[in-house]
């Protein structure tokens, strides 16, 4: 597959390009500790050649750095490892103690193997602390088992700890590998770094998802080599750039706010202008709700902007003595909103309005008819997370919606297939009553009509900051959907 990705941003190309970007003299003086201490890369290394590492620690992970004899600096690092998202303040110790310096070991004439400086010494201390303690009155069958273990301990610890170290923490080597990695780790080092001055939500959501698309990568990268993985790797590193780039318009955008008269800012979460109390939409046409047609290959001119996702969800009350609210339709474009989970939401967001008719509804259970019964969900996203992250948004007003509180079948209905069925026990004729397709599609019309009425004077509001919607279809960049016949 051939894709054409964007250049990144200038701030975020300036980061990894070499070891310490932002602080030349702290390499100057690890390289200079390296020369005196270890073994420095040359032309006489070969591949049992164990270089010393200089390690450069950050937010999420490190950068180990090999030390050219030379005296250049490197291009690209000898290894990469990335720390579990969101993690622990345990975890982040765990991330010092795999960067700590190697351990001096003691090579052993009489026996095969080394032992640790550390343990031999520790084996010492105990034996006088031993002869000290069997002197003053402690029983010597107790000061031997403490005499033996500290140095066993002082030996096999680290391992185990650096064993428990390395389950939150993903590690990728190789030429290949750490290249590519290093162009994201710039980008999302980026992400971090603005997210790390500004209070603003959308910020630091960009630098989480930043954090959670490097994840992916190295587990992918410890996986399968580059070639393997290319597109998986493609589809993340077009999503960090939109991130890198969508960051750099909200700075943008706050830059020019800071030098707008207070008179002409916008109030609340609103574009600027009166907007009604309810909100309206402009769209009159066929509300109805449309099929995914396979394509061999999908390009953002395929994509139908004007499209709605309809889902139910949990019942709530706007109010004390108002109607219970148990579904909701939002524009497509809400699921671009920073707040929303993602790249689940744009991953949504791209299978909803691919080949789609203008104006349609598309129920959350077609969604699942298309991605073979749901069995290829995980391959787009958590619809349910990102279902409650629009719920959310609504509740706090970030966005416009149709809230609906669906009679029971008609609700049912909505949350299955056209062509599935919905049965009901009337107790007054003692009978079953079967609703159907036709139900479903009347249902469907009437949902319709409440949305030609709302949207008569302006259209649903997305919301603000939204990110850009994905350039190449599908996750993987191949549609997962399967050939369905018209109505389903």
């Amino acid at each position: 597959m051939t894709t054409t990705l964007h250049t990144p941003p200038p701030a975020a190309a300036a980061h990894h390009q070499c070891p310490f970007t932002h602080d030349p003299g702290r390499w100057e003086r690890k390289r200079s500790r390296a020369l005196r201490t270890g073994h420095v890369r040359d032309h006489t290394c070969s591949a049992a050649c164990e270089t010393v590492l200089v390690h450069e620690r950050t937010p999420w992970g490190w950068l180990a750095w090999t030390v050219p004899g030379d005296g250049s600096p490197p291009e690209i690092p000898h290894q990469i490892a990335v720390l579990t998202p969101a993690a622990t303040r345990t975890q982040r110790l765990a991330l010092r103690w795999l960067t700590r310096r190697p351990a001096q070991r003691i090579a052993l004439d009489t026996v095969p193997g080394s032992l640790r400086f550390s343990a031999a010494a520790v084996a010492l201390i105990s034996l006088l602390a031993g002869i000290f303690a069997t002197g003053h009155g402690v029983p010597f069958d107790v000061a031997l088992p403490a005499m033996l273990l500290a140095p066993l301990l002082a030996e096999h610890l680290p391992d185990r700890l650096e064993a428990w170290a390395r389950q939150h923490v993903r590690i990728v080597e190789g030429d290949n590998a750490c290249r590519y990695l290093q162009r994201l780790a710039a980008l999302h080092t980026s992400l971090a770094r603005t997210a790390a001055g500004s209070d603003r939500y959308e910020l630091r959501r960009s630098a989480e998802i930043g954090h959670n698309l490097l994840w992916d990568a190295a587990g992918l990268l410890q996986a399968r080599d580059t070639h393997a993985a290319s597109d998986d790797l493609i589809a993340r590193e077009r999503l960090m750039l939109q991130l890198a780039h969508q960051v750099a318009q909200i700075i943008h955008r706050t830059a020019d706010a800071d030098h707008t008269p207070e008179s002409g800012r916008p109030l609340g979460p609103h574009p600027p202008g009166a907007r009604p109390a309810t909100p309206h939409m402009t769209a009159t046409s066929s509300l109805k709700e449309t099929v995914l047609m396979p394509q061999p290959e999908s390009s953002p001119a395929a994509r139908t902007p004007d499209v709605y996702l309809l889902f139910a969800h949990e019942p709530y009350y706007p109010g004390p003595g108002t109607q219970e609210i148990n579904t909701t339709v939002v524009a497509a474009d809400s699921l671009l909103h920073p707040q929303v989970r993602q790249p689940d939401g744009a991953r949504i967001h791209d299978l909803l309005t691919q080949g789609r008719q203008p104006g349609g509804i598309i129920p959350l259970a077609t969604l699942t008819h298309e991605l073979n019964g749901g069995a290829d969900w995980p391959k787009v996203g958590d619809w349910e997370v990102v279902t409650t992250d629009l719920v959310q948004l609504v509740h706090a007003g970030r966005c416009d919606a149709l809230s609906l509180g669906l009679p029971e079948i008609a609700r049912a209905l909505l949350c299955n297939g056209s062509h599935s069925q919905v049965r009901a026990y009337d107790a007054a004729a003692d009978e079953f009553i079967v609703y159907g397709p036709t139900e479903r599609a009347e249902a469907l019309t009437q949902v319709g009509r409440f949305l030609a009425e709302l949207v008569a004077e302006q259209s649903l509001w997305p919301g603000d900051g939204l990110l850009p919607p994905l350039v190449d279809p599908s996750p993987a960049g191949t549609r997962c959907c399967t050939r369905r016949t018209p109505g389903m």
